[in-house]
């Protein structure tokens, strides 16, 4: 397996606090910016802008703003639960439930969500939070809904992503703070323009403790289409034998 697949099979969602203490290097931050700044963007339109916060007050700050789960996500979110490691490798898809704080994993709780909670509460302390943002006027030429514009963000995501696990470092990706109206209140603690929105932000740092829990993936074979939708290929469909790993 080529080094670089297996950084790819080694990067995971972060989920647990990190040392607030233990400030990220200032080099490495860099790398993970080299990495975004070579990323794929469509029509090279370089359409993100990142802005690192890594001053505690501010993050504390941050964490102070309160958002309400929505009904939808928590309903979503339940159906892609597996409560137990057999079950996670026979769906493939989804997550453990035991990985996420309890609000998350429980189907009463979607109609419990009435109840607001600080940011702090769904995102553990960390050393340093890169929010990306891109303009929201601009897209990419003739893409409806701007397609490929958050194409591209995806891939500055991933690049970041990569870069900062090849560093040792903890990384997570947040979607909360792009919804309203923590949106706002992010954007005005940091100074962000109107004309910007939030596409997600990352929370960088070093983990506190070990963290290990089981990720599945679909076969090769199983979403691999040969031709013609439906065709397997035959022998020359690639099959792996691997049924989750642990990270």
């Amino acid at each position: 397996m080529s080094d670089l697949l297996k950084l790819i099979e080694k990067r995971c969602s972060a989920r647990i606090p990190f040392n607030r203490s233990r400030p990220v290097a200032r080099a490495d931050l860099l790398q993970v910016l080299e990495a975004a700044r070579w990323s794929p963007t469509a029509h090279n339109m370089q359409n993100f802008e990142v802005v690192i916060v890594d001053d505690q007050k501010l993050l504390d700050k941050i964490g102070t703003i309160e958002v309400q789960p929505s009904k939808v996500f928590l309903r979503e979110n339940f159906q892609l639960l597996s409560f137990s490691e057999d079950e996670l490798r026979q769906r493939k898809i989804g997550l453990l439930a035991d990985i996420l704080p309890a609000w998350m994993r429980d189907d009463a709780a979607t109609e419990n969500a009435n109840a607001a909670m600080p940011l702090h509460c769904v995102m553990p302390g960390c050393p340093a939070l890169m929010i990306v943002l891109y303009d929201a006027r601009k897209r990419a030429p003739a893409s409806e809904g701007d397609v490929l514009g958050m194409m591209s963000l995806g891939c500055v995501l991933e690049n970041m992503w990569l870069m900062a696990c090849s560093l040792g470092l903890g990384f997570q990706a947040l979607s909360i703070l792009s919804g309203p109206p923590v949106e706002e209140a992010v954007k005005q603690l940091i100074g962000a323009p109107s004309f910007v929105k939030i596409a997600f932000a990352a929370r960088l740092g070093y983990p506190v403790t070990s963290e290990s829990y089981l990720r599945v993936r679909r076969e090769v074979a199983e979403f691999t289409h040969w031709n013609r939708f439906g065709a397997t290929g035959g022998s020359h469909a690639a099959v792996s034998a691997d049924q989750g790993v642990r990270r």
